[in-house]
């Protein structure tokens, strides 16, 4: 009975910490303080010491703490990752536009407006709902294995916000050096007599890099997810706009700028609030 009593107070820990976890890193809206958050969380550490077999994979305890690795294993993406296509004006996006509609007989289409994030790429795989591989996009083909890193990423979950989560799902994404902790990492630096990184770009992908996980966890990166790779054994919702709510829902930190719009004009009036 204690043995059940003990499971079920665990169970009932991490499921608190995701649920503040998804309040404070993916929505910025938390409702507990700091001091009630770190003593739930000190709760679940003393309860896991203290009986070593309820300590799991998903659990907020373990988002930092594997040994360092001495090399990245290579991963074979199911399907490539490819790099985003550029236009430089709006005679050339509307030509895109107008192959679009041939391939798709028809020109009346949605699109949708996200801005492009400066980062670095990432491939997220999901099984059961439980977070078991992150890859970096590498050659598109063949990318490094920094699962461990990516753990120790707050707004990345651990697990799924679903009681019938898809046998298998893989999400792309960017994850980036927030410019607020950038600008504080640099700092750190200088005031330690080293070089500052040269800009966000470089200095997240050298740290999702480091062989040490717990290197990456004091740079606090964060991440925005932009796509669905592939969904195993249930089917996704038909539209990209309708995927990406749905990925928000199982707890994806999806960018709040994100726009459905229905013609050209949506399109370059939201390229012009960004451009000035």
């Amino acid at each position: 009975m204690a043995d059940e009593e003990n499971s079920n107070l665990a169970n009932s820990l991490k499921e608190k910490l995701h649920f503040h976890n998804y309040r404070y890193y993916v929505l910025d809206d938390p409702v507990i303080s700091d001091f009630e958050y770190d003593r739930i969380f000190r709760q679940l550490v003393d309860l896991e010491e203290n009986i070593p077999g309820l300590k799991a994979a998903d659990s907020p305890t373990q988002r930092v703490g594997g040994a360092p690795s001495p090399e990245f294993l290579e991963i074979q993406h199911r399907s490539p990752m490819l790099s985003l296509g550029n236009v430089f004006n709006v005679n050339e996006f509307i030509a895109w536009h107008n192959r679009a509609a041939t391939r798709l007989q028809f020109s009346n289409f949605e699109m949708i407006c996200e801005p492009k994030i400066d980062g670095l790429a990432i491939s997220l795989t999901y099984e059961n709902g439980l977070l078991v591989q992150g890859a970096t996009r590498g050659d598109g083909n063949k990318g490094e294995d920094v699962t461990s890193n990516v753990r120790t990423i707050r707004s990345i979950p651990l697990s799924l916000q679903s009681p019938n989560p898809p046998p298998r799902l893989e999400v792309r994404g960017e994850i980036y050096y927030p410019l607020d902790a950038f600008e504080k990492f640099n700092n750190e630096r200088l005031a330690e007599g080293q070089a500052p990184f040269a800009n966000p770009r470089n200095a997240a992908a050298g740290s999702l890099r480091q062989l040490d996980p717990k290197t990456t966890s004091e740079r606090h990166l964060s991440i925005w997810v932009y796509q669905l790779g592939s969904v195993d054994g249930q089917a996704a919702p038909d539209t990209h706009w309708e995927i990406m709510q749905w990925l928000r829902s199982l707890g994806f930190r999806i960018n709040p700028l994100i726009e459905l719009v229905t013609n050209l004009d949506s399109v370059t009036k939201y390229h012009q609030r960004w451009i000035g």
